[in-house]
């Protein structure tokens, strides 16, 4: 039986450049994808959305009832720590300051008290040498003691009195100081609430003269996932991006970092100082946060 003949096998034909090219770039994207993203600008590069406040924000109130007098700022100007603000009318706290800084400096009933003592004294003394001569009795030696020991007595209630005075009068200067407001820290002046010849009640729930917020340092707050938690320290360095038209990248010292992590959000907050010192970021702008890396 004769074998039938093979079929003839065609010629490989080598692919073209074309599909050289797709062979290619599809091994490419597969070696890409087979190799992890380690390097250093994807580890801890991720931004977290944060915001910029103020350092401190306080209402400022009056402590005692009273008429404004003189509100020495105005809204948007800078203030300094200690500096005059507010000015409550104080014509009967002042006049009775000045009564006790009279009671404080009279030395009347002191010299009176001084002189009777000298005296006692040496009418003491005259009259127990004349005793000791026969010349006085007994009765009029010890007479002249006991005036003696009432004269220092009289003496010693005049110091106390002096001392009481001394005191009484710092005691007016401190109420006469609860009528002027200065303020407690370098900032600046957020609103104004009450103007000269407002009435004004002291106390808390009160309405408020003057609101005050310090601006620098800023204050960066931001919420992170609780993964982040090891990663941070107090003192440690963040970089912190306001949003447009500030922009930049300006870098802030964490402050603080909570101690308790929000379980059902799984996050927890940290607070970085942010120097303003020539106060070129306002208050209230949202901004994002990345972490440096710990050193």
């Amino acid at each position: 039986m004769t074998p039938r003949p093979s079929p003839p096998v065609a010629p490989r034909r080598k692919p073209g450049p074309a599909v050289r090219a797709a062979f290619v770039a599809v091994a490419a994207l597969a070696a890409t994808a087979a190799v992890p993203a380690t390097s250093p600008a994807a580890v801890g590069a991720t931004a977290h959305d944060c915001l910029i406040e103020p350092a401190r924000v306080v209402e400022l109130r009056s402590p005692v009832a009273g008429i404004v007098q003189e509100v020495h700022t105005q809204r948007g100007a800078s203030v300094r720590r200690g500096q005059t603000l507010v000015s409550i009318e104080s014509s009967v706290e002042r006049s009775a300051a000045d009564a006790a800084a009279f009671r404080a400096e009279a030395q009347g009933a002191l010299l009176t008290a001084r002189n009777r003592l000298a005296a006692a004294r040496e009418k003491a003394r005259r009259m127990t040498e004349l005793h000791e001569e026969a010349f006085v009795s007994a009765q009029a030696r010890d007479d002249a003691q006991a005036e003696l020991r009432l004269a220092e007595s009289e003496l010693k209630s005049a110091e106390e009195a002096s001392a009481l005075a001394r005191l009484e009068h710092r005691q007016s200067l401190d109420q006469l100081g609860r009528r002027v407001l200065s303020s407690p820290f370098d900032g600046v002046v957020v609103d104004q609430y009450l103007h000269p010849g407002a009435l004004v009640d002291g106390g808390e729930g009160r309405k408020p003269i003057l609101k005050l917020a310090q601006i620098h340092p800023l204050a960066v707050q931001a919420i992170l996932p609780y993964r982040l938690f090891p990663q941070l320290r107090v003192g440690q360095a963040v970089t912190v991006r306001p949003e447009a038209p500030f922009g930049g990248a300006i870098v802030a010292r964490v402050r603080t970092v909570d101690r308790v992590i929000d379980p059902s959000a799984g996050t927890f907050g940290i607070v970085a100082d942010l120097d303003n010192r020539d106060q070129r970021l306002p208050a209230g702008i949202r901004c994002k946060l990345t972490l440096d890396a710990v050193r």
